[in-house]
């Protein structure tokens, strides 16, 4: 059985990472994979792709560079309060939503 991993990451949020030889660079989570434990963010740990031309499916050939997706342990929210990389706590709201806050400085940081 293949088990999922919890994250309160999402496609969309804002992140920074903070291992690897991307350290330090921030940028938006372009996909996020619960089964492998990894986001794809982008502009960074981009690679080099070689590709051969197809051209029935309208594809060109060379070398392409597309962003490869790093462990999630690797990444960080970035607050949109606080404009800090921090934690994530959850909080159920008395309307019964539940919504994710920052640990620093307590923003709710839900969209």
């Amino acid at each position: 059985m293949v088990e999922r991993i919890r994250t309160l990451l999402r496609r969309g949020d804002t992140v920074r990472v903070i291992a690897g030889r991307d350290r330090g660079k921030t940028g938006k989570i372009l996909a996020v994979d619960r089964v492998r434990g990894r986001v794809t963010v982008e502009r960074v740990n981009v690679v080099k792709k070689h590709t051969r031309a197809n051209p029935a499916r309208g594809i060109r050939g060379g070398v392409l560079e597309k962003e490869a997706p790093i462990h999630i342990s690797n990444v960080m929210l970035v607050c949109p309060g606080c404009n800090r990389p921090t934690r994530l706590g959850r909080r159920q709201e008395p309307d019964g939503r539940r919504v994710r806050l920052c640990r620093r400085c307590g923003t709710v940081v839900d969209r």
